[in-house]
């Protein structure tokens, strides 16, 4: 019997069996190096990357494929979007309710000479957006906000965000890391000019995959994290600059993304509508479930439509490192306590240093796991007070 596994905003599973299979039968059958080669098997491998690239990009709503741009994960393409197209005395505007994915870099930069203002949002998570548009300046070059907190699960307003960018001529980033795949987005119709993903969470990809899509026109803007062997241009000693070749050197993890591209079918085939819809349940029923428990404190807003299924907590009394211990030892559920490495967002909602225990669910969480969960931290609770 396997664990209750709550874990998925840290990296979901288990993951499709599609997933696995594609990677399977690509190591079995194929194994070759895309791009590089002129045999048949080089020009599968070719194939199944851009199956992969074609289906991320219907999930994400962009019109072009050569848009998509893969990486190892989303960190790196966030390191590639901020370490490429800012530079000394720009200015920057963020919000205190980043990962350090996007606040280390950005704190980084700040020490070459980059203006950093980070909007401070309310205890509840929530960011007005109106702060953003105060804070612009004329040497503002980049907004960057996550899609949905890793910590809370507040949804951010990007559509409206992306207006005030579009207004101001100022390009709009956004760290979808918590909701691509399963939180509906089009990057077109909301005109987010950069969006970052993960293979590994909500897309049910294996670890070791991500990348990000780019608004045509923008990728020149930015200089490549790498530079090096792309499969094509090999006659010329400088790197192209056409999409998606400029940021993509080397080989790729081809088998990463086999897997992600069959798993990001999958998802296209259920619908993230679906998902979502199951996911808002799950999340509503284990809120309803823990709101009468003597002791139990819920981060963010209660509302399971503002927020992806993703719940942190506390319990009166005692630790977050105790209490994830203890529902791990003692029922089997793996949670994930403390910082979640977004020690900013723990400052806005009051939870820093200790953090909080985080339940994340997953499209494959059952009703009867949430129920177990619920009933755990009430006899935890309850045990406590005695």
């Amino acid at each position: 019997m396997r664990p209750i596994y709550l874990d998925n905003a840290a990296t979901s599973w288990p993951k499709p069996d599609v997933m696995m299979q594609a990677m399977m039968d690509f190591n079995s059958n194929i194994g070759a190096n895309p791009g590089r080669s002129g045999h048949r098997l080089s020009v599968e491998a070719s194939r199944i990357i851009f199956n992969a690239r074609d289906a991320i990009a219907s999930i994400l709503g962009a019109e072009d494929t050569d848009c998509i741009v893969f990486t190892r994960n989303a960190t790196e393409g966030l390191n590639t979007i901020i370490r490429g197209l800012l530079q000394t005395g720009d200015h920057v505007i963020t919000s205190s309710m980043e990962h350090n994915s996007v606040m280390r870099p950005l704190r980084a930069a700040e020490h070459d000479g980059i203006e950093l203002s980070v909007i401070k949002c309310s205890a509840s998570g929530d960011i007005n957006p109106d702060e953003i548009a105060s804070a612009i300046k004329k040497n503002t070059k980049l907004i960057i906000i996550t899609h949905a907190s890793n910590v809370t699960g507040i949804i951010m307003p990007i559509a409206d965000i992306a207006d005030i960018a579009r207004k101001h001529d100022v390009i709009f980033c956004v760290d979808a890391s918590q909701t691509a795949g399963s939180l509906p987005i089009n990057v077109t119709k909301d005109n987010v000019d950069i969006l970052v993903f993960t293979g590994h969470k909500s897309l049910y990809g294996p670890q070791g995959t991500g990348g990000f899509y780019i608004r045509k026109g923008i990728e020149t803007l930015i200089k490549p994290l790498e530079r090096g062997g792309t499969g094509s241009r090999s006659e010329f000693e400088e790197h192209p600059d056409f999409m998606p070749d400029l940021f993509e050197s080397g080989t790729p993890n081809t088998i990463g993304l086999a897997g992600l591209g069959a798993a990001a079918e999958y998802i296209l085939k259920i619908g993230v509508d679906v998902i979502r819809k199951k996911e808002i349940g799950m999340t509503k029923m284990f809120l309803e479930g823990v709101s009468s428990i003597e002791g139990v404190r819920v981060y963010c807003n209660t509302d399971p439509n503002r927020r992806t299924p993703l719940v942190s907590f506390t319990i009166d009394g005692m630790t977050p490192s105790d209490i994830s211990y203890k529902l791990d030892e003692r029922f089997d559920i793996m949670s994930r306590p403390g910082l979640h490495c977004a020690p900013s967002a723990h400052r806005t909602i009051g939870t820093f240093p200790q953090g909080t225990v985080r339940f994340s669910f997953g499209m494959f969480t059952t009703e009867q796991e949430i129920k177990t969960a619920i009933k755990a931290i009430e006899i935890l609770s309850y045990e406590h007070k005695k």
